[in-house]
C-alpha cells in the first residue's frame, strides 16, 4: 500500500487540536519556505514627460513599435489626464506610421469615445479613416475594407467639414467610390461574358445607381445597352444609350452604344419615366443645388 503524507494544512489542524501553537510548525519546516511572506514592491511610474519624450525619440528613429509602447504606457499610467489623451492619440499615430493599421483604428476609436469634443478629434477620425483606406484591396478581392474606408471618410467630412483634413477626405471618397464601382464592373463583365444578362444588368445598374460620378459610369451605361439588346429589351437599350449620349456626348462608349443600336435599326431615345432618367435627373439636380 503506497504511503501518503498529510498536507501542511492537515498538520496545522492536528496541532491546533492538540493545543499547540503554530510556532511549533518551524520544526516541521526547517527551511522556512512556508513562512515566507509576500512583500509587495511599489514600482514608481515613469514621469509623464519622460515617457512622451521617449516615444517621440522612437518615432524619430522610426521604431514605431517601441514608440507605440511608450505612448500606450503614458495612457495607462496617467489615465484621465491630458497626458493620457496625448498618449492615446500618439499611440494611434505611431501604429499608423508603423503600418499596424488595425491597432491604429482601435486606438483612434478609443480616443473618439473618450474625447469626442477634443480639438484633435478630427485628426483621430482622419487616422482611423486613413488606416482603413490604406488596406483597400484590388478589385478582384472582397471590398469590405473599401466600404469601411468610405464610411469613415464620409463621417470625417460630415462631422468635421471645416477641418484641414476634409479636402483630402473628399478626394479619397471619390477614389474609394471608384474602387467599389470597379468591383461591380468586374463582376458585371464576367456575367456579360457568360451571357448571364440579368445578373450583368444588376451589377451595371448598381454602378449607375450608386456611383454615377465615377469614371465607370460611361462604360456601365454602354454595357447596359449590350445586355438589354441581347435580351431584346430595345426600349431600355435606347434609353441607356440616350442617357449616355446626353451626359457623355464625346465618350467612346457612346459611339459604341450608338453603333450597336444601329445594327438593330434603332437610335437612342430616352423614356422619361425610366429608372435611368430619374437617376440622372437627380444627379443633375443635386449638382445644380451644390453650385
Amino acid at each position: 500500500m503506497p504511503l501518503t503524507f498529510p498536507t501542511r494544512g492537515a498538520m496545522v489542524a492536528v496541532l491546533l487540536s492538540l493545543g499547540l501553537g503554530l510556532g511549533g510548525c518551524d520544526a516541521l519546516d526547517p527551511t522556512g519556505l512556508f513562512n515566507e511572506k509576500y512583500k509587495p514592491e511599489a514600482i514608481p511610474d515613469t514621469p509623464a514627460d519622460k515617457l512622451y519624450s521617449q516615444g517621440l525619440a522612437k518615432m524619430e528613429d522610426r521604431d514605431y513599435e517601441a514608440a507605440s509602447k511608450s505612448f500606450d504606457q503614458l495612457d495607462k499610467q496617467y489615465t484621465y489626464s491630458d497626458w493620457s489623451r496625448k498618449g492615446l492619440l500618439m499611440t494611434a499615430y505611431a501604429n499608423y506610421e508603423g503600418a499596424k493599421y488595425d491597432d491604429a483604428i482601435n486606438a483612434s476609436k478609443r480616443y473618439l469615445q473618450r474625447h469626442p469634443a477634443s480639438k484633435d478629434a478630427a485628426y483621430a477620425q482622419y487616422l482611423m479613416a486613413m488606416s482603413q483606406y490604406k488596406q483597400i484591396p484590388d478589385v478582384t478581392r472582397d471590398q469590405e475594407r473599401s466600404e469601411r474606408a468610405l464610411v469613415a471618410l464620409q463621417e470625417l467630412v460630415q462631422k468635421y467639414p471645416t477641418s484641414e483634413y476634409a479636402a483630402d477626405a473628399k478626394a479619397k471618397i471619390q477614389i474609394t467610390r471608384d474602387q467599389l464601382a470597379g468591383k461591380e464592373m468586374a463582376v458585371g463583365r464576367f456575367y456579360l461574358e457568360k451571357r448571364a444578362f440579368p445578373a450583368a444588368i444588376n451589377r451595371f445598374r448598381d454602378v449607375v445607381s450608386k456611383y454615377q460620378t465615377t469614371r465607370h459610369a460611361e462604360e456601365a451605361l454602354e454595357r447596359l445597352v449590350e445586355a438589354y439588346m441581347a435580351l431584346g429589351l430595345t426600349a431600355e437599350a435606347q434609353t441607356a444609350a440616350a442617357v449616355l449620349g446626353h451626359n457623355f456626348p464625346d465618350s467612346p462608349w457612346y459611339k459604341d452604344a450608338y453603333a450597336l443600336l444601329q445594327t438593330g435599326g434603332l437610335e437612342p431615345r430616352e423614356e422619361k419615366g425610366s429608372w435611368l432618367s430619374k437617376i440622372y435627373r437627380g444627379v443633375i439636380g443635386r449638382t445644380a443645388a451644390a453650385e
